[in-house]
């Protein structure tokens, strides 16, 4: 109890510091005279965002109210948040980000995608949320698939797992691994249950896969955990890896996705060909 009023009390002072740093010129509105105060007024906010000025001052004095994700949309435009502000606000509030990002607009750290290049012989990617693919690595390329190949929309782990045939041959016990990948979207997608894009994909792939119709049905979930994954390549053979992940430091939206060769087999020399094998790019 007293670490939820804490958190409150922590989220109606940072409303209030933001309010301060938005002068009215910068929302739209004209200067006039007479402020005792910088920044925008209270009810200015409430009027801006949608709200009710009761509603909004309750909130800046740490009430114990909810907040629904539409109005912190509201404040975080109202007010300019960037990234790191806007992702401070909904922790506050215990609300999680929206995820109404289109993937063509996702853009990694530059040092992230470096981190990536360096697992030279470890095919690694960055995903998003929704399990869009937005980066990999040259091992990432040669080993797995060759995603530049793959249209923007359809760059989706769980897409290509179902819809793409040659994928598809790639896993060894193709269906055990779908399975799993499935409970592992479903319990990620529960974060996001109001997200229209969730019911709009799922009734796609519905669609398009008749084994996704079937296994989405049971409502299976997991969590993501380190384990063991065999691909069948078309040139290399088998390849054996420990597959893991983790969270992107600056945005948890984003997860890092490593498969290393596993020890004791000669997946580590087969990448190391298959990279040599690839076309010099200009």
């Amino acid at each position: 109890m007293k670490e939820e009023l804490s958190r409150y009390k922590e989220l109606g002072d940072f409303l209030k510091t933001r309010r301060a740093k938005i002068s009215p010129l910068q929302a739209g509105l004209p200067e006039g005279s007479r402020r005792r105060t910088p920044g925008l007024r209270r009810e200015e906010v409430a009027s801006l965002s949608g709200i009710g000025i009761t509603w909004y001052t309750w909130l800046e004095q740490g009430r114990e109210i909810q907040v629904s994700a539409q109005v912190l949309e509201s404040l975080s435009r109202v007010f300019m948040l960037n990234e790191e502000e806007t992702h401070h606000l909904y922790t506050l509030a215990n609300q999680t980000l929206p995820t109404n990002i289109p993937p063509h607009k996702q853009v990694i750290n530059p040092i992230l995608q470096r981190i990536l290049d360096s697992l030279t012989l470890s095919p690694s990617l960055i995903l998003d949320t929704r399990w869009n693919v937005i980066a990999w690595n040259k091992a990432a390329k040669a080993a797995l698939m060759d995603f530049e190949t793959i249209s923007i929309e359809d760059r989706n782990y769980i897409w290509l797992t179902f819809t793409n045939p040659q994928y598809k041959k790639m896993f060894d016990h193709w269906e055990q691994q779908a399975q799993g990948l499935i409970a592992r979207f479903r319990a990620e997608c529960g974060k996001y249950i109001e997200d229209p894009w969730v019911t709009e994909f799922v009734r796609k792939l519905k669609n398009e896969s008749r084994e996704f119709e079937q296994w989405w049905s049971m409502h299976n979930v997991e969590n993501e955990k380190e384990s063991y994954k065999i691909f069948n390549h078309p040139i290399a053979g088998k390849l054996t890896f420990e597959h893991t992940s983790f969270f992107v430091a600056d945005n948890i939206n984003l997860k890092l996705f490593i498969n290393a060769p596993a020890p004791n087999t000669d997946t580590k020399m087969k990448i190391k060909n298959l990279i040599d094998a690839m076309p010099v790019s200009l």
